[in-house]
C-alpha cells in the first residue's frame, strides 16, 4: 500500500460524511447556492492553512498553467459540484449511489485518454469488485416520479463526474510538483470568482436571496459548515493528494468507497435498515478495494 492509496481511500471516508450533510442540506437549499457556500467556507480554510504554513498566494507559473489551474477550478468545481447537487435533489438517495458507479470508469477513461494510462489485471479485478458492492449495496425505492427527471439525473452524475476527471487531471503536473494545498486553494478561488460572475448576470440586484442564501440560513449552519470543512476542504485535499501519488484509475477505486461508506454511515447516524443486501455490497467493495492495495 502507497501513501497516495492513504489519501484516496481517506478522501472516500471524509466525504461519505460530507454527503451524508449534503444530503439534509439540499432540501434546503438550491444547487449553486449550496456549492457557493461550501466552496466559500472551503477557500477560508485553505487560506488559513496558507498563512499558517507560510506558504506563497502565487507561485511561479507559466501564463499557461495558470490559464489551466483557471479552466480547472472554474469547471472541475463550480460547474462539476453543482451538476452532482442537481443530481443528488432529482434522484434521491438511493439512485444517486447507483449514478455514482459511472465514478470510476469515467476516471479510468479520462486518465487513459490524457495519460495513456491502463489498470493491470488485479486493479481491473478489484475495481470490478467496488463497482458490484455500490451497485449491489444501492437500494432501488420508489424515489423518482418523473421519468424526465430520472434521465435528466443520470445524465447530470455521469457527465459530472468525467468533467471532475477531466478538471483534475488537466493540472496533474502542476500539483505534482507544487503544493497540493496552494493548487486547491487557488482552484477554489476560481471557483467562487466565476459563481459570483455568474450569480452576477444570472441575478442581476438579487444575491442575497439566491446565491448568498447559505450564509443568510442561520438555522442551517450546523449542517453545512461541517459539511462545507469535511467535504470540499478535507476531502478535496486528500482527493488530490491521491491523484498526486497514484494513477488516475487506482485512485478513483478508492473513491469510489465513499458511496458503501455511506451505507455504514446512513446506518449508524442516520439509524437507516443494515439488509442482507447492503452487508453483501460492503463486503464485495472492501474486498475489492484490499486487492487494489496489497496485490
Amino acid at each position: 500500500m502507497y501513501v497516495g492509496d492513504l489519501y484516496a481511500a481517506g478522501s472516500a471516508v471524509v466525504w461519505s460524511f460530507s454527503v451524508i450533510l449534503m444530503r439534509v442540506a439540499g432540501y434546503q437549499i438550491p444547487p449553486i447556492p449550496l456549492t457557493f457556500f461550501k466552496s466559500c467556507v472551503a477557500l477560508l480554510c485553505l487560506g488559513i492553512c496558507l498563512i499558517l504554513l507560510g506558504e506563497p498566494l502565487l507561485v511561479d507559473l507559466s501564463a499557461s498553467e495558470y490559464l489551466r489551474l483557471i479552466i480547472s477550478g472554474a469547471v472541475g468545481i463550480s460547474i462539476a459540484d453543482a451538476m452532482i447537487a442537481a443530481s443528488l435533489n432529482r434522484l434521491g438517495a438511493s439512485l444517486q449511489a447507483l449514478a455514482d458507479c459511472a465514478y470510476t470508469p469515467a476516471i479510468t477513461m479520462v486518465g487513459f485518454l490524457m495519460f495513456g494510462e491502463m489498470l493491470n489485471t488485479w486493479e481491473i479485478i478489484g475495481g470490478f469488485l467496488v463497482i458490484s458492492g455500490v451497485f449491489i449495496g444501492a437500494v432501488m425505492k420508489v424515489e423518482v416520479t418523473a421519468k424526465k427527471d430520472l434521465i435528466i439525473g443520470i445524465l447530470l452524475a455521469a457527465s459530472a463526474h468525467a468533467i471532475m476527471g477531466v478538471g483534475i487531471l488537466m493540472v496533474r503536473d502542476i500539483y505534482r510538483e507544487e503544493s497540493v494545498i496552494w493548487v486547491t486553494s487557488f482552484r477554489f478561488f476560481v471557483a467562487v470568482l466565476a459563481m459570483l460572475i455568474y450569480g452576477y448576470f444570472r441575478w442581476p440586484g438579487n444575491l442575497k436571496n439566491r446565491l448568498f442564501i447559505g450564509f443568510f440560513r442561520v438555522d442551517m449552519w450546523r449542517t453545512i459548515i461541517p459539511m462545507a470543512f469535511l467535504g470540499p476542504f478535507l476531502a478535496t485535499l486528500f482527493w488530490i493528494a491521491g491523484f498526486k501519488y497514484l494513477e488516475a484509475g487506482r485512485a478513483a477505486i478508492y473513491n469510489q468507497l465513499s458511496t458503501v461508506f455511506i451505507i455504514l454511515l446512513a446506518y449508524f447516524l442516520l439509524g437507516e435498515k443494515l439488509t442482507k443486501r447492503k452487508m453483501l455490497g460492503v463486503v464485495l467493495a472492501l474486498a475489492g478495494a484490499s486487492i487494489v492495495a496489497f496485490q
